[in-house]
Order: structure tokens, then sequence, then C-alpha cells
């Protein structure tokens, strides 16, 4: 016979995230900015049960995530970054893939690192079937893949472009992107990368995908006191379509703005039947003609243009001769 214990356990300090986010539908809430910033920091200091980190995750992306929790969120990863000094232009995040279209805003960046403007890329790894990633084209493209921040400095001094994987700079989020397999969904990891800014660079771009995230994490932005601009990119990645309008939510100063860009095509291209990298690679020695990307690669670099201070109309003329430079 088994004696119960006559002790009450205590509580695990996460619990009360927990419990936050999944009290019911009259009781549960939303997390402030600081109770954001403390559950991130228990979680990436490997302070919860595997068990909680998958219901804290599943909770926070059944109720969607707030801008304050991304504030509070991004505020806790910083603290755990190192200060190392690396002077960026472009925070480049890259964590959706790419199905319908050919990843045109890698040659984007290209032809923008060609010109002297400092990028860092970063993703989360193949981590959807069916989708073509960054990090698959990196060798094709000859872009670099650093494996820390001392690689970045020097990829960065000599080809002004970088990527760096985020299981190597912050393995816990990368932990927390692949339970997509076991917990079935997406979590909120996903949208959070995309607002880290790990380097500080002078302008955050970004992609979401799905409507009404692009104000919230315009919003985050703005809490954050960062300079960024967020679309809904082709595929989830930050890469204008042509074919149609683009609405940018920005944050500057701590002040949000908007501003709608019109599609460059009259109708829509006609999507590839299958998607060949090497086509890319082609089309950058300009051995290949592309209708399509030529427009894509074009906007994409207005829109990181417009990010480091242009207005529209003078972003694109400078991201048309740029792109015309490349071959020098």
């Amino acid at each position: 016979m088994t004696i119960p214990t006559l002790v009450t356990p205590a509580e695990h300090p996460f619990a009360q995230f927990v419990r936050i986010l999944g009290k019911g539908k009259r009781g549960a809430r939303g997390l402030t900015r600081e109770e954001s910033r403390e559950a991130m920091g228990m979680l990436l200091d490997g302070k919860v049960e595997e068990v909680q980190l998958g219901a804290f995750l599943m909770l926070l992306r059944h109720k969607e995530e707030s801008a304050e929790e991304l504030a509070g969120f991004t505020e806790a990863v910083r603290e755990r970054l190192p200060a190392t000094g690396i002077q960026v232009d472009l925070d480049w995040p890259s964590y959706a893939g790419k199905k319908r279209h050919l990843p045109w805003y890698l040659l984007a960046a290209k032809a923008l690192a060609a010109s002297g403007v400092r990028i860092l890329l970063h993703g989360g790894g193949a981590h959807t079937a069916g989708r073509l990633y960054t990090e698959q084209l990196l060798e094709l493209l000859e872009i670099p893949c650093c494996a820390n921040w001392d690689e970045v400095a020097k990829a960065l001094d000599h080809s002004h472009i970088a990527f760096i994987p985020l299981d190597a700079w912050m393995p816990r989020l990368q932990h927390m992107i692949d339970l997509r397999n076991t917990l079935g969904l997406r979590s909120p990891i996903h949208s959070l990368a995309r607002v880290l800014n790990p380097l500080g660079a002078r302008c955050v771009l970004q992609s979401i995908f799905h409507p009404g995230y692009q104000a919230t994490h315009r919003d985050a932005g703005v809490l954050l006191g960062d300079h960024s601009i967020v679309i809904k990119g082709d595929g989830g990645e930050i890469e204008v379509n042509p074919d149609v309008d683009t609405q940018l939510f920005g944050a500057s100063a701590g002040q949000a703005w908007d501003e709608e860009w019109t599609a460059l095509s009259a109708q829509r291209h006609v999507k590839p039947a299958s998607l060949d990298p090497t086509h890319l690679a082609a089309f950058w020695r300009g051995e290949a003609d592309d209708a399509y990307g030529q427009l894509a690669v074009v906007a994409t670099m207005a829109l990181a243009l417009r990010g480091l201070g242009l207005e529209r109309e003078a972003a694109f003329a400078r991201a048309g001769v740029l792109w015309e430079q490349r071959l020098g």
C-alpha cells in the first residue's frame, strides 16, 4: 500500500504564466510586458519543464501574441546577447521559406551588400516540407554562413552580408521552433524571431504573412524604440510581391506610420511550375531573364532603401541603379 504524501508540493515558479494565459474564458488574460520579459527569461535560462513550454507556446498561439508580449519577449532575448559592437545597417530575418516563387529577396540583399550596405540575415532552418529556405541557397549564391559573431563580423567587413542560424546565437529559441512538428502548429517564436534584431541594426525589416499581425509587429517596434518596416511579403519572406499592393507598417523614433505602394504589374505573373535555384544564380549573372524576378528584386531593394531613409521614388531609382551596377 502506497501512503499518499501529506505535504502539498510547492508550485513551480513558471506555473503562474501558464495560469495567466489558460485560466478559462473569463479568467485568462494576456501577459504584461514585464511578465513577458520574466517568462521568456525563464524559458531561455532553462528554468521550465518541457510540458510547461509546450502549454505556454500553444496557449499563446491560441490567444495570439500582443505587441506588449512581443516587446517583453524581445527584451529578455536582447538582455542575454553579448555586446559585439558589430555595425549593421539592415537586420533581415528569414524564417518562412518560399513555395510559390523563388527567393528573389536574396538577390536584393546581395545587390545591396555589393553597394556597401551591411546586412545580417538570420533564420531558423527548414522546418516545413515543400518550401525553399535561405539556408539551402547560401552556397549557391555565395553568401557567407557563420557559426558565431566573430565570423559574422569578418563576413560583414569582407562581403557586407552574413547569415547566422538562430541555433548559433539563441539555441533555446531554435528548440522552440523545432517543436513545430511535435505540437502540430507553429508557435509564436516564429513571429518573435523577426523582431529580435540581435545586433541593433539601423533598420529592422520584417515580413508577416497573416493579416492583422503586421500592425502588432509594428506596434512592438514602437514600444522597443526600433526603426522598422513590416510588410506582408511573398510567402512570408521580406520580398515585395510586384503583382499586389504592398502596405508598409513603419515604426520610427517611437512613432507609428503607414505607407501604401501600388502594384507594379497590371496583371499577375504566372507562377513557375517548379522552383529551380540555379535560375536565381543565372539571373544574378545576367544570363537569364525573368519579368517577375526583375520587379520583385528592385522593389525589395527599394523597400530596404526606404528603411534606410530614402523616400519611395528615390528608393526605386537608387535600387534600379544598384541592380545594374551589381555586375561591375
